[in-house]
């Protein structure tokens, strides 16, 4: 299969790069709008309503055995995630490249790309009840927490990709540099034992570094995988789902994360990539 070059995944990016989705501060109303764009490829559904009965959608693409679940701003003011995966989703509306083809025909792929809208229109990172939904994986307290889990155990997807934003003063250890995207397969317990989907996960993530720093060396970081009882991530884990942390963070004066837009963006082609290979080999 041919795969995308660096160069021409930048071109890829330039021209389906969704414009209108600009800045840090991106609500509902913001990406509402753009889903009459992608209806006649994506099959486009309401999970729900969020705790200020603002509703929650799910879009759906390919036919593929290998199943892939991503979510984005269960963090209300993280949006990076947001806007890349909208730059993605026109690849897969515009594009007639088969890499792109290939992809929708042996993944089966399912996006959230705003969990938390109350959140995300308060511009705060918990929900509107005061509940951060990356801490509520046990209990299950908050609507959005529970419309999560309802997906994950319908679809039963092989991969899961959790989109954060991370804090300006994350660096890359060893360097002055900032942390522009960090990668993280969570614990299943305190021991931090290397289980099978650890390993796997971890085999994604080394695939994933090694394209990023080609393009961007000494700005990847790793986040800590301490344990979290009642973390999305780390209870995914645990039940037998294979999660990926992605941490989209700072370039040098990049304000408005729109460079880690862009690496972002690159890093959901080639997980793509990496699963479909290990699809189809």
């Amino acid at each position: 299969m041919n795969i995308l070059s660096s160069e021409l995944l930048r071109e890829y990016f330039k021209n389906q790069k969704e414009t209108s989705l600009n800045g840090k501060w991106i609500t509902l109303e913001d990406i509402e709008i753009l889903f009459q764009k992608h209806n006649d490829v994506f099959e486009i559904n309401q999970l729900g309503f969020s705790e200020e009965q603002r509703p929650i959608y799910k879009l759906k693409i390919g036919t593929g055995k290998k199943k892939i679940l991503l979510w984005s701003q269960m963090h209300g003011n993280e949006s990076t995630g947001t806007k890349a995966l909208f730059d993605l989703f026109n690849c897969f509306s515009n594009s007639n490249n088969e890499v792109f083809k290939t992809i929708l025909n042996e993944c089966t792929l399912v996006f959230i790309p705003m969990l938390n809208p109350d959140g995300s229109q308060a511009y705060t990172r918990v929900n509107a009840n005061k509940i951060d939904l990356n801490r509520d994986a046990v209990d299950r307290v908050a609507k959005e927490s529970n419309l999560l889990r309802d997906v994950l155990e319908e679809f039963n997807p092989k991969f899961c990709f959790n989109l954060h934003d991370q804090r300006t003063i994350f660096g890359v250890e060893g360097t002055k540099n900032p942390a522009t995207i960090s990668f993280l397969a969570p614990s299943e317990e305190i021991t931090r034992a290397l289980t099978k989907g650890r390993k796997e996960t971890m085999n994604v993530i080394v695939v994933m570094n090694a394209m990023l720093q080609n393009m961007i060396p000494n700005f990847v970081g790793r986040y800590t995988d301490e344990f979290y009882p009642t973390a999305t991530g780390d209870n995914f884990q645990k039940l037998g789902y294979n999660t990926i942390l992605i941490e989209s963070g700072h370039y040098t004066n990049d304000y408005q994360r729109e460079i880690s837009r862009e690496y972002t963006f690159f890093r959901s082609y080639k997980e793509f990539i990496i699963l479909l290979y290990q699809a189809l080999f």
